[in-house]
């Protein structure tokens, strides 16, 4: 972990060498048959900046989930060679088959599976771990938290499955149809999860069935912005106070702001709040755990 962090302090020069020579690795290694995840999100857009000036031709791809911030698709629609794909199934579709995004997609799918299974011994280890018969070892992962407990008596479904559906499965096609393998602008600052993954398994895994290029894993925050604020054109949704562009309707996380995002939405996005809090239900939602809406 030592080294992580040894990288994670180089200066940006060096970070965009790094960078460069992953992205090299990954395009020589697919023959070129590779792609740019693209969000158009502050990541992605410095990713696509960097591919591009090695390989111009890489495409990026975008899926269009319908749950992004207007002046993201407006700033993904002036980019160039960028390929637009859609989910299956709508926001509403997906949380009225599966269930509501809340907390994070660990406690989610607790929540879900506790509530789903007919095993007495599997409902006990969701909600109070101990050993697991079928491994023999202790359960770890996918436990409720004490203060979620409640959650199991929600009136309403709740799921992990929002992105699997919304984002996964459109990018799974595209590659079944393609061949192409992707790069992904994710740093390790932005988990402990996706730290413990780089730690473990470096920018680029080589792993068809988890293949893809992460050639910003030792950057921070400030690198992107100090980068994109040379001349790097972005999307206008960040001068409009926010941190994130991911999913506008996603809660995952709002339970722990101290600037709740919904509350931020209706002033900043007032339709949009509308439409989130009375078409698609996540007033009931939110008020049931105590967070802020307006």
């Amino acid at each position: 972990m030592q080294e992580v962090i040894t990288r994670q302090n180089l200066n940006v020069s060096e970070k965009i060498r790094w960078a460069k020579e992953r992205i090299k690795e990954w395009y020589e290694a697919w023959d070129g048959q590779v792609y740019v995840s693209f969000s158009g999100g502050k990541d992605s857009t410095m990713l696509l900046h960097l591919v591009r000036l090695l390989y111009p031709e890489v495409p990026g791809v975008f899926v269009n989930t319908g749950l992004e911030f207007p002046e993201v698709t407006q700033f993904v629609r002036t980019t160039p060679n960028v390929t637009w794909l859609r989910p299956s199934k709508s926001f509403k579709e997906v949380v009225d088959y599966y269930g509501f995004p809340v907390v994070s997609k660990e406690v989610a799918m607790a929540i879900s599976r506790c509530r789903n299974t007919k095993s007495e011994v599997q409902k006990g280890l969701r909600l109070r771990g101990g050993i697991n018969p079928s491994t023999g070892r202790k359960q770890t992962a996918g436990v409720i938290p004490q203060k979620y407990h409640y959650l199991l008596n929600a009136p309403f479904k709740i799921s992990e499955q929002c992105c699997t559906v919304m984002k996964k499965q459109p990018l799974k096609k595209y590659y079944r149809e393609t061949g192409r393998v992707p790069y992904v602008g994710v740093m390790a600052t932005d988990s402990r999860s996706r730290l413990r993954s780089y730690a473990e398994a470096g920018c680029n895994i080589f792993d068809r069935q988890l293949a893809m290029s992460r050639p910003l894993s030792i950057w921070r925050e400030e690198d992107i912005w100090r980068c994109l604020r040379a001349g790097i054109p972005y999307s206008s949704i960040y001068d409009k106070g926010y941190d994130r562009t991911g999913c506008v309707f996603c809660m995952f996380g709002c339970q722990q702001e101290a600037d709740p995002r919904f509350v931020r939405l209706k002033k900043t996005h007032p339709r949009l709040h509308e439409y989130c809090m009375g078409s698609l239900g996540l007033r009931e939602v939110l008020n049931f755990m105590n967070v802020p809406t307006e």
